[in-house]
């Protein structure tokens, strides 16, 4: 099947989705998804950010489709054409989607562990705005512990369910999931149950904010402080192919690798995670290399460099020049001695 995004053409398999097909194109056609995961069977459709315009619905059927659709759900039709990137509608429905996200988000990736890995970070950085409309009050939660290895702050998530998911398909035993509805929905664990089983501190991976994070790694350090290699060790539970975060000599915290678009590559398990935090206890292969965008790459800020304009009231100036006169006493005569020879 034959599908043209933003000017490209690209043979794909059918089945194919919008999204699937503008990653294998690749560069800035590639949609952001916050809630699709490709290694989760059921993710996506959830956040809309992932919203394109489909210019020609196929060859058998040249109508446009009226509204913007959900990349990451809407398979490819032989003949489709899709603009990203190069639609007006797109730019100004991810900018509003951004401002929806952000609506109840705290501002306080001062303080976040996921600060510089966000992808809720990355996103705003593109298509956020400088100021906000909501002047309502924000919905908080109360803090909750869920387990002995994972923090849980709900004020930050967005409900895009990858975590429960991921507990779904992972672990035989899902403790926790969504509950209430509408603006009272939230994320939590059945009463007096705490996630805990063999592959839980993947959500932490998976989480595209920074509402669940790493107990071991809290408040540690920044994630650029740190330099990723990537290293393996034998495990009789998981692939043992993970990424050590270090500081120095030390380890500060173990992740899985994640490919390009920020998604794990191979699940690995608690022990690899949580325990094994000795350099003696992994073959370090070599550095990682950065993933996708990052608003702590440097390149990143040189896309779109802002002018600097500097605005200066003249009366502010006035006086200036005879302050240093004052101070430097230039105009005060030297007073000498009769009786000296200088």
């Amino acid at each position: 099947m034959k599908v043209t995004i933003d000017g490209q053409e690209i043979h794909v398999e059918p089945g194919t989705t919008i999204l699937q097909a503008a990653r294998m194109i690749g560069g800035e056609s590639v949609p952001p998804a916050m809630c699709y995961y490709s290694k989760l069977q059921g993710s996506g459709g959830k956040c809309r950010c992932c919203l394109v315009e489909v210019t020609k619905g196929s060859d058998a059927n040249p109508t446009p489709m009226p509204k913007l659709v959900a990349s990451c759900v809407t398979g490819v039709m032989d003949g489709m054409e899709v603009n990203s990137k190069n639609s007006a509608r797109v730019e100004e429905a991810r900018k509003s989607v951004t401002e929806f996200l952000l609506i109840n988000h705290p501002l306080d990736c001062p303080i976040c562990d996921q600060a510089g890995e966000c992808d809720l970070q990355n996103l705003s950085f593109q298509h956020g705005k400088s100021e906000t409309r909501f002047i309502e009050e924000k919905r908080t939660f109360e803090p909750e512990d869920i387990g002995p290895n994972i923090q849980l702050h709900m004020n930050r998530c967005i409900l895009c369910q990858r975590c429960v998911l991921a507990a779904d398909q992972l672990t035989d035993g899902r403790v926790h999931g969504v509950i209430s509805r509408g603006d009272h929905a939230q994320i939590s664990t059945c009463l007096s149950k705490a996630i805990d089983n063999e592959f839980s501190g993947n959500v932490i991976d998976v989480c595209p904010v920074g509402a669940l994070t790493d107990k071991t790694f809290r408040f540690k350090s920044r994630v650029w402080f740190n330099k990723p290699y990537n290293a393996h060790r034998n495990c009789d539970k998981c692939c043992g192919k993970t990424t050590v975060w270090m500081f120095g000599d030390e380890i500060q915290r173990v992740t899985a690798r994640k490919d390009e678009f920020h998604e794990v590559e191979e699940f690995i398990c608690n022990t690899c995670r949580f325990e094994k935090k000795d350099v003696s206890d992994w073959v370090i292969e070599g550095p990682r290399r950065f993933e996708k965008f990052s608003v702590i790459n440097r390149n990143k800020y040189a896309l779109h460099p802002p002018k600097v304009e500097i605005r200066t009231e003249k009366h502010i100036l006035e006086g200036r020049e005879q302050d240093q006169k004052r101070i430097s006493m230039v105009e005060v005569p030297e007073k000498t001695n009769g009786n000296s020879n200088s």
